[in-house]
């Protein structure tokens, strides 16, 4: 089991910047692929960001350029720094890990993210 805490979503106006932040705890030795997903109102999820155990990052051809995924492991932390922020990038944001015996993965609660015009 992995639970995982997300935080640092709020209110920006476009242009700005938020980081978002996703803790992991219990079997976290076993993760292996990291990503950071959202949802907007009457949209389906999609995928922003993924690392890999390596570092290896990619990005949603909407979010790249504006967006970096990174991760601590020493701190069991996921992060999303988001620049340069749009009106269109206000959505619930969800960090979900994966592991060999979840391939379909963990999520946390969500982080409300809006960004105003």
């Amino acid at each position: 089991q992995v639970q995982l805490v997300e935080s640092g979503g709020g209110l920006v106006q476009a242009g700005g910047s938020l980081r978002l932040s996703c803790a992991a705890s219990g079997s976290i030795f076993s993760i292996i692929t990291m990503r950071w997903y959202r949802q907007a109102p009457g949209k389906r999820r999609e995928l922003v960001a993924t690392i890999t155990s390596g570092g290896t990052t990619n990005y949603a051809d909407s979010v790249k350029g504006r967006f970096t995924i990174s991760r601590d492991n020493a701190k069991n932390t996921l992060y999303l720094q988001m620049d340069t922020l749009k009106p269109e990038d206000t959505a619930v944001y969800y960090c979900n890990v994966v592991t060999p015996l979840r391939p379909s993965g963990y999520w946390g609660q969500g982080t409300q993210v809006t960004v105003s015009s």
